[in-house]
């Protein structure tokens, strides 16, 4: 098989990685007032150089920066946009991942919208320069999708206070990320991760519940989705390597959502726009394989068999045997592994060591290593 050169590589991992718990603490040191920006912006930088180094100590070809310097990976970016908050639970924001039980499913969490969504400065351009200054692996810059603070509050979160027209909303979000995609390619960014939080989660019957609660029909609302993703996408810089991470939830532990691709796949892998999938494959809420027989021969799937909500390590035998059976639906060229999702969606983290995030991450490194000759 020839050499990946472009991203996905072989080995991947999804973004986040767990927080130094000194750096918790300096952040909430400086939450406070006790500490300055700068004191927290240094420890910041400290925490990402290890974690740039963990991702060269286990042999990957891509680096991010953990996340380090957000306490989520979305509200971090869609609080740049305006007076939004993507991330509430009981009309507060949710401050922590390990309230509940692991392994069960948690709130869902919903957006309050207050604002126009409106780009005015480059939101992760910073954090690419970072990662590029300190380490040789490619940089990944992760975003959330542009449907996900629709999917938390819906028509009615729109509408509630900043819009009168939920086409306008759609406008401001598509300028919004076009701009920011932008952004990072004119700083040379060319790997772009967006994490979509709501297509694997339609086929779920409580989900689809849920929205037909708030007056959405699931079907109706995922092509919506996949006409403004693939708005931005067309519009986006053509050097970005621009892939998507599909979630069913990933906090402290706990999850959202569950049901297979099935009911979503046709049109997931053939109407979406998007060059490469990062799948959710780690539970048996995933479903099986099949649904892969729909991906087209110019897409690649990365497989998240590595599950980052248990401390419990994979066998690799077991791997290599679901990842033969996912080559029975798409060839094993076109497929590449990962752990399912990142290791602290939250800054506080899911309920494993650092030491534990090292084996997984490396764990997905012999394997690529072991099946296509390279990570």
């Amino acid at each position: 098989m020839p050499l990946r050169v472009e991203p996905p590589f072989r080995a991947e991992h999804i973004g986040s990685l767990l927080r130094p718990g000194n750096l918790l603490e300096l952040r909430a040191r400086f939450g406070s007032g006790e500490i300055s920006r700068e004191a927290l912006g240094a420890a910041e930088d400290a925490a990402i150089r290890d974690a740039l180094a963990l991702q060269e100590r286990v042999g990957l070809k891509l680096a991010t920066d953990g996340e380090f310097r957000r306490r989520s990976y979305h509200s971090f970016f869609y609080r740049a946009l305006g007076d939004i908050s993507i991330d509430t639970v009981g009309g507060e924001d949710a401050k922590g991942g390990k309230g509940g039980e692991p392994g069960k499913r948690a709130t869902q969490p919903v957006a309050l919208i207050r604002s126009r969504v409106h780009w005015t400065k480059p939101i992760n351009v910073a954090d690419l320069r970072f990662v590029a200054a300190n380490s040789a692996l490619v940089p990944k810059i992760t975003i959330p999708g542009p449907c996900a603070l629709h999917f938390r509050g819906g028509d009615a979160a729109v509408l509630a206070s900043a819009y009168k027209d939920v086409e306008a909303f759609w406008e401001d979000t598509v300028a919004a990320f076009v701009r920011e995609l932008t952004a990072l390619a004119d700083a040379g960014c060319r790997y772009v991760q967006i994490d979509e939080t709501a297509f694997a989660k339609f086929g779920d019957p409580e989900v689809q519940a849920a929205l037909r609660a708030r007056g959405d029909d699931w079907s109706v609302l995922i092509d919506k989705y996949i006409a403004v993703t693939n708005r931005v996408l067309a519009q986006a810089p053509p050097s970005l390597r621009i892939g998507m991470h599909l979630c069913r939830g990933n906090r402290g532990g706990q999850w959202h959502a569950e049901g297979s691709y099935d009911t979503v796949a046709e049109r997931l892998f053939n109407a979406l726009d998007i060059a490469f999938y990062f799948l959710e494959y780690d539970t048996p809420r995933a479903g099986t394989f099949a649904p892969l027989r729909l991906v087209p021969r110019h897409k690649t799937v990365v497989l998240g068999l590595v599950s980052t909500k248990t401390p419990a390590m994979e066998r690799k035998d077991e791997l290599t045997r679901r990842i033969e059976d996912a080559a029975r639906h798409l060839d094993l060229d076109r497929l590449a592994v990962s752990p399912q999702c990142g290791f602290a969606s939250l800054d506080t983290g899911n309920p494993i060591s650092p030491e534990i995030q090292e084996r997984k991450l490396r764990l997905v490194v012999e394997l690529a290593h072991e099946i296509w000759g390279e990570s």
